[in-house]
């Protein structure tokens, strides 16, 4: 803004200051112009530099103000929660206490989980649920007797009373009165006669290997067939084979179930995979996936598109969001990649164990996030898993409860990124497993 006095003295200039052509004694002459305009600048000069001086002061009034606000009121530390331990006989998983964060708990064989298995932190500092514990589990509870079997209580273990005609550490076998398993009514190549010498008036008779004396030890006696599956199958003796014992005239052989080849042990089984074999029959356009005793045909699609959200197949297990809208908001929180991943598990695998992984890493020139948050955001778990980070730039997908199979499990997990605490884009891995029904 102009002041008064120089605006008054610029109209005056305009008054005074007459064309050449037009003489007239009350206009300026050319020095008496330029002297006028000279005064002019310098008073608009000192004008500026008191202006500038004023801005100046101005800007070092509100940093001082600005500080003395933020002494007055310190930033507010972040919200926790308070630590919690590990359950006596149980695990804990997860050691983060700030809002949003999530702990895990597991219990040791033997105990069950009393309370919630997974607990948040709350803005208010608070956990979602109390602290679970474990309780033992009483063995007998499960009724592991079968045919009729009593359950008798033990020190870390229990004991099945079974009935007449019923054998086997939970009476799960017939007793074998008559032919033993593997042996046929009226094979002779399951009995056969002693061998008999005389050795000084007194009669020695043997058997050959695999076969035991039966009644005195006469020219009449028979070489019973031993059946090692059977002696071997009472509690406490060594597993003879990895899968099924068959008993053969002094001796006997393993098998293993369909879809496995016996290895050159004789004992163990080697799963055949399928898949690189001419032995599948996946129809076109689905991929093959091999599983414990067989293979499963599978076809990865895309979600369907819908507003402004839409999928891409980039690759045969992952799908791409196409770009969003530059004012949308809920596509820009729609998962940014959507992968599938198969996995093949046998039964009752020791636990815990890490099945899964999941990781970020910025483009070549881009800053990565700086923060990731993992979690399981679907699927038929049930449970039986955790997600927890393993460093700063990975989750783990960690099976926490033992699985018996057939079965197939789906679980999907959510890894989503954030830059200075704003979201940045989600990722999905859609985990399919499949539970083997045996153990090997």
């Amino acid at each position: 803004m102009v002041p008064n006095s120089a605006y008054a003295l610029f109209l005056l200039l305009l008054l005074l200051a007459c064309p050449e052509s037009r003489a007239s004694q009350d206009c300026l002459n050319k020095q008496q112009l330029l002297s006028a305009i000279r005064q002019l600048q310098q008073l608009l000069k000192g004008q500026e530099t008191r202006f500038a001086e004023g801005i100046r002061n101005m800007k070092s009034r509100l940093a001082a103000l600005q500080n003395s606000v933020s002494r007055a009121t310190p930033d507010t530390p972040p919200v926790s929660c308070p630590a919690l331990n590990a359950p006596l006989d149980g695990r804990k998983f997860g050691s983060k206490y700030l809002v949003n964060h999530e702990i895990h708990f597991t219990c040791n064989p033997g105990f069950q989980l009393v309370g919630p298995s997974s607990v948040v932190c709350l803005p208010n500092g608070t956990w979602t649920g109390e602290q679970p514990c474990c309780r033992d589990i009483s063995e007998c509870s499960s009724q592991p007797c079968q045919n009729g079997g009593t359950c008798v209580e033990g020190v870390d273990q229990y004991r099945c009373i079974c009935p007449p005609g019923r054998t086997g550490s939970r009476c799960q076998h017939q007793a074998r009165t008559a032919t033993p398993e593997g042996r046929v009514a009226g094979d002779p190549a399951f009995s056969r006669a002693p061998r008999c010498a005389q050795v000084e008036r007194a009669q020695h008779c043997s058997c050959e290997a695999g076969f035991h004396l039966s009644g005195a030890a006469t020219e009449d006696s028979i070489c019973q067939d031993v059946n090692e599956c059977e002696l071997y199958r009472q509690e406490g003796r060594p597993r003879l084979c990895m899968h099924a014992c068959v008993n053969t005239p002094g001796s006997y052989r393993c098998a293993c179930p369909s879809g496995y080849r016996s290895l050159a042990d004789g004992k163990s089984c080697e799963d055949v995979d399928e898949c690189v074999t001419s032995q599948h029959m996946c129809p076109r356009e689905t991929m093959c996936i091999n599983t414990g005793g067989g293979f499963q045909c599978v076809s990865p699609e895309c979600p369907e598109g819908s507003g402004n959200v839409s999928y891409v197949k980039t690759s045969p297990f992952q799908c791409e969001r196409n770009p969003c809208p530059m004012d949308s908001r809920p596509c820009r929180h729609m998962p940014k990649t959507i992968s599938f991943h198969y996995l093949s598990l046998p039964s009752n695998l020791k636990t815990p164990i890490t099945l899964f992984r999941m990781a970020t890493a910025s483009a070549p020139g881009r800053p990565g996030p700086n923060s990731l948050r993992f979690g399981i955001v679907g699927g038929n778990s049930h449970g039986h898993f955790v997600m927890q980070r393993s460093d700063r730039q990975t989750g783990e997908l960690i099976l926490v409860q033992t699985l018996e199979g057939p079965q197939t499990l789906e679980v999907d997990v959510d890894m989503s990124e954030y830059l200075d605490r704003t979201f940045q884009a989600n990722h999905v891995s859609k985990v399919t497993i499949f539970v083997s029904p045996y153990d090997f």
